[in-house]
């Protein structure tokens, strides 16, 4: 009797051991999948790899991901600006038959702070995405503001062209990391195309500039030509996040609290549309 509970006590002590080293394999085998798990997660999350464009074309890496090369954000400005202003009343031609017979704009409805829907070309429509998302329905509705109907008419007599002409882009300050300042100058000039009338309007202008993360994605064969349009724009990894009114006193180097107000300007945070 002695014998048979001394043989069940080391049957029991050998199971209670090994259900513990089972419970133990089981928890640093789920421990381990935690880990890995976090590695994966951190390895979807890592941005990619930012590049500096050079004015060669040739792109290097950089370690630091709000880098930008100060003529690539002048140029970004200009070709935004450009594309922004120029109202032309027809679409960019996509093939060489629409080079000679281009089609028309239609322009797109923007809702207005005054209740009513205005027109703003395409090429305005998608420039657009080139400011921050905060920033571009307001900035949107200035731009609807501004552009006359006539851009859309099809009454020769009628029909009005715009361009932005550019006389100087200043060289980006920065005003913290990934943060630019950039001056514009340029005019503004409406031409009537019956009379080659035209209306200059000066727009000079700070424009704010910052570095944004953007992460690509093929393009097929089914991608429209307004998404590759949209998608060339993100993939500069630039945005406008505000636009301010420039003085041209002092050579646009730090102006005193006196010149900004003989510019019209009362304190930083008068802008454009804000």
């Amino acid at each position: 009797m002695v014998r048979l509970l001394e043989k069940k006590q080391r049957t029991v002590n050998l199971l209670t051991t090994f259900a513990i080293a089972t419970l133990g394999l089981q928890i640093l085998a789920l421990f381990l999948l935690t880990l890995q798990g976090l590695k994966i997660r951190q390895l979807s999350l890592r941005k990619p790899a930012a590049f500096v464009q050079l004015i060669a074309g040739q792109p290097i890496n950089v370690t630091d991901d709000l880098v930008r090369d100060p003529e690539a954000i002048r140029q970004f400005v200009s070709k935004s600006m450009t594309s922004m202003f120029n109202w032309s009343g027809k679409l960019p031609a996509q093939n060489v038959e629409e080079v000679s017979r281009p089609k028309p704009d239609l322009g797109i409805l923007i809702p207005t702070s005054q209740g009513i829907s205005k027109k703003v070309t395409t090429s305005s429509w998608i420039a657009s995405f080139a400011i921050s998302e905060d920033f571009r329905k307001g900035f949107l509705r200035e731009i609807a503001a501004m552009t006359p109907p006539e851009v859309f008419s099809n009454n020769s007599s009628q029909a009005i062209t715009a361009q932005i002409a550019i006389k100087r882009v200043y060289p980006p300050q920065k005003i913290s990391p990934g943060k630019w300042r950039v001056g514009l100058v340029a005019d503004l000039i409406q031409t009537k195309q019956s009379d080659g009338r035209r209306i200059i309007t000066p727009f000079n202008k700070d424009l704010l500039v910052q570095a944004v993360d953007y992460f690509p994605y093929p393009l097929d064969n089914t991608t429209s030509v307004l998404q590759k349009a949209i998608y060339g724009i993100r993939s500069e990894k630039l945005e406008i996040y505000e636009i301010r009114n420039l003085c041209l006193l002092d050579q646009y180097n730090n102006l005193s609290q006196e010149q900004l107000q003989q510019c019209g300007i009362q304190n930083t945070s008068d802008s454009f549309v804000r």
